[in-house]
């Protein structure tokens, strides 16, 4: 760039030459970039609308006095403010009273099917470790339940649990003579143990999968090191096995706890509309709230509430595993 003097001298300016420094973007490199969004919005879209979208409504809903008189047009139903959740939380009241009776026998029916679904997958995985003839087959046999529809299955737990002619009641009672009668286990306090068996036996085998994929990543060589030195199975496992599956086991736990809590399926094909009191799980409890008594307004009060306790949970507990995987590798 050149200016000109007052004697008409042409004069270069201090800049002229230099390059800018500033690197201007190429048109395909913002193509690259903008490309994995692009494919992206898609499912940004779909989960908006399948998730975040229903999500929304229900929290609205919650807030409103939703009832069969409003089912056409619930944009009408008037505005109860926090009134939904004070019943809800009303332990002292009926509605309160039944639904803390959900929330704990689902917390207990939680935690032993998460226990017994994870103990059982770990084990399996760890005998599938060694090869021996027909481990292929076996490994495919393990997986059915997982791989079987949940309708199929469960139904045909029903007809497994049936009283006179089930199954379950012939090997106990006809072929084993552990019990002195055939067992009620659709109803009662049976229920829950009926539930907790079809949980345990559809969910072990995701664990089962997920822990087999885990000790892939295990060099063999720790094993036969530590065999070397005298370290038995057991050793081996407390040693080596488990503490290289904690980034593995702290998901693998995480996704069981949501899934069994949030089931549904289970304990609606297996019990019907009206779950026993022993089985009442809270997602058949609020189910019932909303479309048995048809009141919407409590049921989405009672879903959002839940929603805030799973939140609730699941920060606390990657919280705490976090923290603990910190600390044992600062050691």
């Amino acid at each position: 760039m050149t200016t000109t003097t007052e004697a008409g001298t042409p004069r270069v300016h201090p800049d002229a030459g230099r390059k800018d420094p500033r690197p201007r973007p190429r048109p395909g490199r913002i193509r690259r970039i903008g490309l994995p969004y692009l494919l992206l919005l898609p499912a940004l879209v779909l989960e908006l609308l399948v998730h975040l979208v229903p999500m929304v409504i229900g929290i609205v809903m919650s807030f409103k006095e939703l009832t069969q008189f409003y089912i056409r047009d619930w944009g009408t139903a008037p505005w109860s403010g926090l009134d939904n959740y004070r019943v809800s939380v009303d332990f002292d009241a009926p509605v309160g009273e039944a639904l803390l009776h959900s929330f704990f026998v689902t917390v207990g029916f939680t935690l032993l099917s998460v226990a017994l679904c994870w103990l059982i997958g770990t084990a399996a995985a760890i005998f599938m470790q060694d090869t021996f003839r027909g481990r292929g087959l076996l490994r495919a046999l393990f997986l059915v339940p997982y791989a079987l529809p949940v309708y199929a299955a469960v139904i045909t737990w029903v007809f497994m649990f049936q009283h006179d002619n089930g199954l379950v009641n012939h090997v106990l009672h006809d072929q084993l003579h552990l019990t002195d009668e055939p067992s009620f286990w659709l109803i009662g306090d049976n229920s829950f143990y009926a539930l907790l068996t079809v949980s345990v036996w559809k969910g072990w085998p995701f664990a089962f999968l997920i822990v087999m994929a885990g000790l892939q990543n295990i060099p063999r060589e720790l094993y036969e090191a530590a065999a070397l030195d005298g370290a038995g199975m057991w050793q081996q496992i407390r040693r080596i096995t488990l503490p290289s599956l904690g980034a593995v086991n702290q998901v693998l736990i995480l996704v069981l706890f949501l899934w069994t809590f949030n089931d549904f399926n289970t304990p609606f094909v297996l019990f019907g509309r009206a779950a026993p009191e022993a089985a009442d799980l809270i997602s058949v409890h609020i189910y019932q709230a909303s479309f048995v008594t048809w009141n919407f307004g409590t049921g989405s009060a009672m879903s959002v509430l839940l929603l805030l306790f799973l939140l609730a949970v699941t920060g606390v507990y990657l919280a705490v595993t976090s923290r603990g995987r910190r600390t044992s590798r600062a050691r």
